[in-house]
């Protein structure tokens, strides 16, 4: 039994914005029910540019429905640009939460989303998720290469499993694993050289800024702090204010202050907000 939010269960049972958008400006369709899910994507624009609707028709879990619904949510009222920029993380933080199982559900909505706009911006002439121009790693379920890339560089992912979890490869006969492998061992390579980041939102509600200012700080803060016998604990984060207090050698540091701007603070601005300010707790 999945361990499933309020949120969740809401967006499942009660899903907003079902069905079809006859005049529609933009549609995406994403996914195969031979393959388990699939969703199909639409929304209209105001005479602003802004989505004034947007509806949806999905075959799949409880996780696929509540996330189709909470983006049909999440996108009205914002311009096209604006919905670009929303990631399958995202759609997770605004239902409080998926199991790591069903995270695909919410990746399966941001290509939705991404192929109904490009479906707009090419005058209907695109809508479906093209696969042809990365070779299919995994035949079971018809995953690329290139989501595959995409779903390690953006979502952090370190494992087999946790491909699996994301994108549905490796998940039916197996065959693919060495190759999923390698494409991780890749594709954080290049991370760790340098290369593409994980995309930093655009927009933040306070209870997706705390959420991300805590993964920050256990990925990419404390195991460089703990390197050399520091250690670092979070004490309060209101807006962009984020107060710390530093642990273990780094808390008698005669250099800790620089440590707070050139590692703590960069970091925070990086991956989080460019507005963060960050403040050592007062002794």
């Amino acid at each position: 039994m999945w361990d499933y939010t309020e949120k969740v269960k809401d967006h499942f049972l009660n899903p907003r914005n079902t069905g079809v958008i006859e005049d529609a400006h933009g549609v995406g369709q994403v996914g195969s029910m031979a393959c388990g899910d699939a969703l199909k994507l639409m929304f209209r624009l105001d005479a602003e540019g802004r989505i004034e609707d947007a509806r949806f028709q999905t075959f799949g879990c409880a996780s696929a429905i509540a996330s189709s619904s909470a983006l049909t949510e999440m996108i009205k009222g914002k311009t096209l640009e604006e919905a670009s920029t929303i990631t399958n993380q995202d759609i997770a933080d605004y239902l409080g939460g998926l199991p790591e199982q069903k995270m695909h559900c919410s990746v399966m909505g941001m290509e939705a989303l991404q192929a109904a706009i490009e479906n707009y911006k090419s005058g209907g002439e695109a809508g479906n998720v093209e696969k042809t121009d990365s070779r299919v790693v995994c035949s079971c379920f018809g995953v690329t290469e290139k989501e595959i890339e995409r779903a390690v560089a953006e979502n952090d992912l370190r494992t087999v499993e946790q491909v699996t979890h994301y994108t549905k490869a490796g998940g039916g006969c197996g065959g693919c694993h060495s190759d999923i492998e390698g494409i991780i061992a890749r594709v954080r390579s290049g991370l760790a050289q340098g290369g593409p980041t994980r995309k930093r939102p655009s927009k933040l509600t306070n209870i997706q800024r705390i959420k991300l200012v805590e993964e920050v700080v256990e990925r990419e803060i404390r195991p460089q702090l703990k390197r050399d016998g520091g250690d670092i604990e979070l004490v309060d984060i209101d807006g962009p204010r984020v107060v710390v207090a530093m642990r273990g050698a780094c808390s008698k540091c005669s250099v800790a202050q620089f440590t707070l701007r050139d590692v703590v603070e960069a970091k925070l601005r990086e991956f989080v907000s460019e507005d963060i300010v960050v403040e050592e707790e007062s002794k």
